[in-house]
Order: structure tokens, then sequence, then C-alpha cells
């Protein structure tokens, strides 16, 4: 971090090279600025028990709770032993378990009435929540010296519990920032100092010392709404900055002429745009009359017809002269959308062509595994204009592609895309491109302003007419697997009236990864033995239905790894209506458009996140039949991932469960990685909480870029710039 010499010192010399090599390795911390900006998660007070009903199943958790019973349990006919050890936080229980020569010591340490700190990643054994072989710190004062001072004097009042890995306990983390903390005395004020004394925020230092070893609750406080301030005013202040550069920018206007394309397309469409594609269509073409370039995110719900608003605006640019490129995810996505869009515009899309008509273009598709006559084709019609509009992956991005005229970018499902990507598209034209950025994935507002701060935002929240209802179920097949039978029987009824049915699994099943390397055996530990999960794999999954409860429907794959033309064909056969089931993985999340498939079974969906969910439910429920999504699950009753599935269900309004989502989330998903690729530099700004602070944030640093650009009268300022947002997450600012 480029803060002060104290705060740039390599951990490798705070610490000495074993734990700098860890702390670089598995949390991404470097230097002594990194390690204090690395705050405590939350803290335990002396004697306060974490509450273990609400630990996250399948991540690493630390937790302070105190040793219930503890027994040793032989099994293998005798010549294997663990240790069992239940713990306890006064209400719930916890199982932990120990195997082989490593029970020797827990066995002496963790007696009944032990108080202790566990650290370990939660699993399911036996459908009970359970630590496998955790690391523990024993808390109590006892006869050993050792023990004590392993806590030493870090444990105050207030135990700090710090995001930690399965080679970093907390308690490890908590002493090395006892050995750099007198570096926090040397750090650089960020903020102005009118502001800081306006909002009576602490200074940094105080902040560092009291966020990492608080006295009292208010401590704590006091250091948070100052940390809080810090990130969100810093991040605000350089999408500012990326905002004013745009203003600088000039762009060619593009203005649709009258009696055009656009208005023949229009004048042939079979029925009437919602009010909200009219009103965003009004937004987009504002902002294409302009000078400026535009920079424009559209979202809206599943199935809402963005692809319908970004085609006219593709044509508007056509119309004007210019040209428009759809960059799209996938090649299944980018050979759907190029499949709609020609249907859509018929004999429009057939400019050059023989019987073409009057206020026509030609529509290309350019992916990576074309032949090389047709790309050779698709190629020219880019360089000479012929073609208005092309659809395509990260190929058209190559060196190679070359354009007449580049006036629009539209990105589709821009959270897929590196911000290089974007920016290698957007480099292509003669003079900066507009930019229509699309996502399904509703995102709250604040989110919109952290995350796309230097975009505009519409928002389509209105289904076409003619959508129907989908009705969503948890499937709980371990408790109750007669309603994975009859989720069968349904799907055999939806075909049966006619209809066709998604089944989604989370894994292909021919993975190399999965297989055991070739002389080693695949070692199972005996938790995994003991549970023996069905194969919940696209390629396992097809054969059992076809040959059991499908039996006689004609049943199909569709997975990633596929050749693009056999993906091709398995679409193009599933939207003929010639397959009744397709088996398939994430690879249909979005853009595939089947309005006869009425019925999704989605197995093992705990694996998937809740908008990803929401997009899968997206692909039914699209023609004028009612849409059915079950979600399948072994998972118990009471865990949170059950819980999360319940709020699937029971919501299909996107922007709803974006917050459920995000609230149980961390918020470095959020920003950097699912934006960029980087990590985000949000520590201990939570974004649906803090709405306030980031709109307040926005405004003061609005205020602060328009009289100070280059930010050369606040060189705290900017050099927390460098120190917050590390050096390729200013390149993504940059980009945008």
């Amino acid at each position: 971090m480029d803060l002060v010499p104290a705060l740039e010192e390599p951990l490798k010399k705070a610490l000495g090279p074993a734990t700098a090599k860890v702390m670089a390795e598995h949390l991404g911390l470097h230097t002594v600025g990194d390690l204090l900006h690395h705050y405590p998660r939350r803290y335990a007070e002396r004697g306060e028990l974490t509450r273990l009903a609400d630990l996250p199943l399948d991540e690493h958790v630390t937790v302070v709770a105190q040793v219930a019973t503890a027994r040793v349990l032989k099994f293998n006919g005798g010549s294997g032993q663990r240790l069992e050890v239940t713990i306890t936080d006064g209400s719930g229980q916890l199982q932990l378990v120990f195997f082989g020569r490593g029970i020797h010591k827990p066995h002496k340490d963790l007696l009944p009435g032990t108080r202790a700190m566990f650290a370990g990643k939660v699993g399911v054994f036996n459908r009970k929540m359970q630590l496998a072989h955790p690391a523990y710190q024993l808390l109590q004062a006892d006869s050993s010296q050792e023990a004590a001072e392993a806590v030493g004097s870090w444990a105050g009042a207030l135990l700090p519990i710090y995001p930690a890995t399965a080679k970093l306990e907390s308690w490890k983390i908590a002493k090395a920032v006892d050995l750099v903390l007198p570096s926090a005395q040397e750090a650089l004020d960020p903020l102005p100092e009118s502001l800081r004394e306006g909002r009576g925020l602490v200074p940094l230092t105080e902040a560092l010392l009291k966020i990492h070893r608080p006295h009292t609750k208010a401590d704590i406080a006091d250091a948070r709404a100052r940390l809080k301030w810090d990130e969100a005013f810093v991040l605000q202040v350089a999408l500012a900055r990326r905002r004013f550069a745009d203003t600088q920018l000039s762009a060619v206007a593009r203005v649709p002429k009258p009696d055009g394309l656009l208005t023949a397309f229009d004048a042939k469409l079979p029925f009437t745009l919602t009010e909200g594609q009219q009103k965003v269509s009004r937004e987009i073409f504002d902002d294409l009359a302009t000078e400026h370039p535009m920079h424009r995110l559209l979202q809206g719900e599943v199935g809402s017809g963005k692809t319908m608003v970004a085609l006219r605006a593709m044509l508007a640019v056509v119309d004007a002269g210019g040209q428009a490129a759809m960059l799209a995810p996938t090649e299944v996505l980018a050979q759907q959308h190029h499949r709609s869009i020609t249907e859509m515009m018929g004999e429009l899309a057939e400019g050059g062509m023989l019987g073409g008509v009057e206020h026509s273009t030609k529509v290309v598709l350019l992916t990576g595994s074309m032949g090389a006559a047709a790309r050779r084709t698709a190629l020219l019609d880019l360089t000479t204009g012929e073609a208005g509009i092309v659809i395509g992956t990260h190929a058209l991005i190559e060196d190679k592609v070359q354009f007449h005229d580049l006036g629009l970018v539209v990105v589709d499902e821009q959270h897929r895309f590196g911000v290089e990507q974007r920016d290698a598209l957007r480099s292509k034209g003669k003079q900066p491109p507009h930019l229509l950025v699309m996502t399904a994935t509703p995102i709250p507002r604040t989110v919109a302003m952290t995350v796309f701060g230097d975009l505009e935002t519409s928002v389509l929240d209105q289904l076409p007419a003619g959508r129907s209802p989908i009705a969503s179920h948890v499937v709980p097949a371990a408790d109750k697997p007669h309603f994975l039978t009859r989720a069968w029987e349904r799907v055999r009824e939806e075909v049966g009236n006619g209809h066709q049915a998604y089944v989604v699994c989370p894994r292909i099943g021919d993975d190399e990864d999965e297989r055991p390397k070739k002389g080693k055996a695949a070692k199972k530990s005996p938790e995994d033995e003991a549970e023996k999960r069905p194969p919940l794999a696209v390629l396992e999954v097809a054969e059992q239905l076809a040959r059991g409860p499908l039996q006689g429907l004609t049943v199909e794959v569709l997975h990633g790894r596929m050749q693009p033309d056999d993906k091709d064909a398995v679409m193009r056969r599933f939207a003929a209506g010639e397959t009744d089931v397709l088996v398939a993985t994430t690879v249909i999340e979005v853009g595939v458009n089947v309005p006869n498939a009425t019925a999704m079974v989605i197995m093992d969906a705990d694996r998937f996140g809740v908008s990803q969910l929401h997009q899968l439910r997206g692909r039914v429920g699209r023609g004028s039949a009612a849409g059915l999504c079950l979600l399948v699950t072994e998972m118990p009753e009471a865990s949170p991932a059950r819980a999360r599935l319940g709020a699937v269900a029971a919501t299909l309004d996107g922007f709803e469960l974006s917050r459920i989502d995000l609230e149980q989330r961390r918020e470095g998903d959020v920003l950097g990685q699912a934006q960029s690729g980087v990590r985000s530099s949000l520590r201990m700004l939570a974004v649906i909480e803090d709405e306030e602070i980031i709109a307040e944030a926005r405004e003061e640093a609005t205020k602060v870029v328009t009289a100070d650009p280059d930010l050369d009268h606040l060189p705290g300022l900017r050099t927390a710039l460098d120190a917050l947002l590390d050096e390729e997450r200013e390149q993504y600012l940059d980009k945008g």
C-alpha cells in the first residue's frame, strides 16, 4: 500500500517469511498496511459464546464455545478410532470430530466445561453440522502457562475474531496484528479535514487502534463509522473522476433517420412495447443523440424484454450510419441472440441479399468456433460496413476484427466479462462508441451506485403481456424421498400436455478433476464413505432418468464442453419441440428462450446462488402456459441453505432476492470480483445497510472532484486512492 514507508513495509520483514507467505497466499496480505486493513469480522465478549445455529455451511468459521461431552469411538472393527466432541453455546450444539493419531492432544485438552476458540470448515455428516479436525485455542485460565500465554495480550474484554483460513487461525492473525499495530500511528488520513470534522469522525490512526483493540463497544462503533466513510468516499471519488473524464470525451451523435430501419421494424412488431420499454428506449435515444459517449446500465427482470430494447437501440445506430456490436458471454447465448434477432427482424435482416428490402441491413454472427470461410465473410462484412449488426462472443475482441464505423457496443450479462474485454471492443471505434450494459441480475440501488457508479441506470421492472407466473417449490429429497418421485411424475405430466422440461445439474460428470489421479487411489474420509450422495452430474442424471422415471421420453444433454455445432443442434431440436427433457448445466442460465418449456427441476439446488437460481427459473413460464420450478436439495431443514431456497421459492421479485443474496454473501463478492475479477476494496462497508453513507459519499465526492479533478490539493486522498484501490482496480475504474 502506497501510504507511508512504515505501512509499505513487507510483512516478510515484520512477521518473518513463513507467516508472511501464508498471509500472502491465503489472505492476499503483503504489507503492514494490508494487515492493518484486515479488520476483525466480529468480537466475542469475554465469557460470551458464539451462537452455533447461525453458522454458514461450507465456510471457514471461528467460534467461541464450551465443551459439553467428549468420547472416543472405535470403527473398522476396532482398528480405527475417532474422538467426538460436542460443544455448546448454551442452547445449540455442534459436533467436532478428530481421527486417528490426531486425537491424543484434543482428548487431553478438550475436557467437559473447557472454553476455547475453535476454527474449521462447517460440513454436514449424517445430516448434522460438524467441524472435522478443527484447530482450537484454549481460553480458560488453567494450570497450563503455555495456554494462557498463547491467547496473549489481545484477549481483553472483547476478543477480535478475524476473517481466517484453514492455514491461519484468527488467534494467530491477532498476534500478528499486535506486532504491526504501532505502525498505525503513521497512517496518512485520506479524508479532507473539513469533511471529517463536519461529520464528527475520529482520525484514521485512532480508528485503526480502536477497530483492532477496542476497550468498549463504543470504540468499535467509532472505528466502524470512520472506516466505512473512508471506503465509501475513496471509491466514490474514483467513480466521480471516471464520470468527469467521460464528460471530456467526444462521440458521434447517432440520431435515427425518420422512416428508416427502426420505423420499418416498429411497424412490423406484432405487439405493443410495454410502458417501461418505451420509457427506457427514450432515455437511450436521448443519450445516443449527444456528442458524449453514452454509458448506460440497463437492468431488468428475467424476461422483461431487454433484448428488444437493445435491438431498437442498435437499429437506431444503423439508421444513423453506424454499426452496433452485441457481446455475449457464451456461444450458446450468442447463437440464441443471433437467431432471435434475425427472426424478429425478418426480411429487414437481409441487407445486401437477393430479395432484401429497402431499409434492411445484414446481421452477422462471429464466434471462435466458426469455420474459416464463414469467419472471413463475417470479417469482410464488418470492415466494409455491409453488416450493420454483429453478435458475438469474445471473438469480437480479437485484433483481426475491424469495423467500418462502430457506433454502439451492447454488453449482455455484464458481470461475466472482464473489463479488459469490454475496453478492447470499445477501442475499435474511430471515436469512443456509445455503451449499453445489460444485466438480468437485478441490482439494488446502492450496489448500482457503488459498482456501476460511472453508468446511468435504466430499470425494466414490467413483464411483457402474455408472460405466465412460475410456481416454485423446495423438494427435500433426504427428508421426503416421495417428493422427488412426485417431481418426476410432474415432469411426465407436463410433457404429456405437450410441453417440455429442463433438468439442471451443478456439474457435467466427466471432469478430469473429478477423477482420481493416475497411480493414486482417491482418498475418502470416513464421512465421505458414510454420506452416499446421489450422482448429481448431467451425464449420470440424464442416463438415470432415461432408464428410470422418465423412460420413454426423449432426453438430451447440453453442457459447456460439447462442440459448438453439437450444442447448437441440441438447442435447435429442443426449440423445435423434438426433445422432451433437456438435462443441462447452467449453460442455459441466460438468454435461452423456449416458450414451450414449462417445467424445471434443479438438482442440488443448494449449490447455486440466489441470483443464479432466479436466472435459471426464468427459462420457464416464457409462453402462455404456467411455469413450474422444483428446487431439489439434500440439505437438512434447519440449514441456512434450506432457508435460502425457501426465500427463492417464496418470491419472483428479483430485486427482493438480490437483497437477500447480498445480505447472505460477503461484500467482497459484490464489488471487485463480480465486476472486474480483482479483489474488492470494501472490507467494512455493507452496501445494503450503508445506503445513506454511500449516497452522501457520492455527493461529497462529486463536489471534491468538480473543484479539483486531479486532487492536487488533497495529497492524502490521492494517496488513499492508490492504497484502497489496488492497481488493477484503478485500471478497472479507468476503463469503465
